[in-house]
């Protein structure tokens, strides 16, 4: 899963960037200090592998993966090249979600582009970025779908499509903002449109105020209220701590976190805001070799999960050997849980739970 990291320079990107990925991207004080996309891969915490590998005496353990793209700040005018805007934008089109992170603390010392801190107002021209950039590949598959169009005329929905969303863009409103029919949904994902893509919110807040609701901050409280008409999930983050939190070891970080009050680190409420937004669960094999966790859709059917491990498993689908999870671990073994009827043969119409420990059987 990649996940594309965007916002006005100086509201703590690169710092997150660095916190959650411990890969060292560049951070200062300027704009553009990040030219070329920073990219690091970050594990997904999942406290059920290391139960399965002290079960299973597993020789590794492999947990799914987020991919973190880090551009640079952009600016008013970014779509049109501003600060190398358009370049910067091009980075992010394949990615699953944006992660939009908004400056919600007062610091003299860290300039502000605009002159202040303005949650909402930064967020417009973010958006409005990314909608004029739409707007300009929307124009342009217009163009070339009505030359084709006359040799092919199964492009007429798409081009009704296009239009339509056109509309919107040229009146300030996100694609997302549009509702589709089933075609129209299949269409708009060859477009690959930077404002239909879902968004978290990641408001960075100071040191005196870190906390995972961040109701005493009240640029939080207008960053809440304004996500909600969008649907889109809300972390409250303080970049620095999480900086600080990325040098410690587990038990030092678990110490730290609850001296500040935390249940969580900032990466993990990040990455299961993206499963949440996404619709993503995680199914686990485990084995003496390694134990592993695989992310999908939920809804997925057993064969599509098994296609997640090899396009054979798919394929040549026969069963799948489930447990729960939470069953396997209550009984203490996979031979104990069978015992008592907990592990079950399902066929392709098996629809994958999250926590589901499987063990697929296939023949090609």
């Amino acid at each position: 899963m990649k996940l594309g990291i965007v916002g006005l320079p100086n509201v703590g990107k690169s710092t997150l960037f660095n916190a959650i990925t411990q890969a060292g991207a560049e951070s200062a004080n300027y704009p553009f200090c990040t030219i070329e996309p920073n990219v690091g891969v970050v594990s997904v915490p999942d406290y059920r592998l290391n139960i399965l590998r002290d079960m299973h005496k597993s020789e590794r353990v492999l947990p799914a993966a987020i991919e973190f793209y880090d551009i640079a700040g952009l600016v008013r005018g970014a779509s049109k090249g501003e600060g190398l805007g358009n370049k910067f934008l091009s980075h992010i089109r394949e990615v699953a979600s944006i992660v939009h992170v908004v400056r919600c603390f007062e610091d003299s010392n860290i300039t502000h582009v605009d002159g202040n801190v303005d949650p909402l107002r930064d967020i417009e021209t973010i958006n409005l970025e990314l909608i004029f950039s739409d707007l300009e590949v929307v124009e342009k598959r217009i163009q070339k779908t009505e030359k084709l169009l006359k040799s092919d005329k199964n492009l007429a929905a798409e081009l009704e499509l296009l239009k339509k969303v056109a509309a919107a863009l040229e009146e300030g409103i996100s694609a997302r903002a549009l509702e589709y029919d089933e075609n129209e949904i299949e269409i708009l994902k060859t477009f690959n449109l930077l404002s239909t893509k879902p968004i978290i919110y990641v408001a960075n807040v100071s040191e005196d105020e870190v906390s995972e609701d961040g109701v005493n901050n009240p640029y939080v409280q207008k960053l809440r209220e304004f996500a909600k008409g969008e649907e889109a999930e809300v972390v409250v983050i303080c970049a620095k701590i999480e900086a600080e939190i990325a040098e410690l070891d587990e038990d030092e970080k678990q110490m730290f976190l609850e001296e500040l009050g935390l249940k969580q680190s900032g990466l993990d409420r990040l990455v299961q805001a993206s499963y949440s937004l996404l619709g993503l669960i995680s199914y686990l094999t485990a084995g003496p070799k390694e134990v592993r966790a695989w992310t999908i859709k939920k809804g997925t059917k057993a064969p599509g999960a098994a296609g997640k491990i090899h396009t054979d498993f798919e394929r040549g689908f026969i069963r799948a050997e489930v447990v729960a999870f939470k069953d396997l671990v209550e009984h203490g073994s996979h031979t104990a849980a069978k015992e008592k009827g907990l592990v079950r043969l399902e066929g392709k119409e098996y629809v994958v739970q999250d926590g589901d420990v499987i063990l697929f059987r296939f023949n090609v």
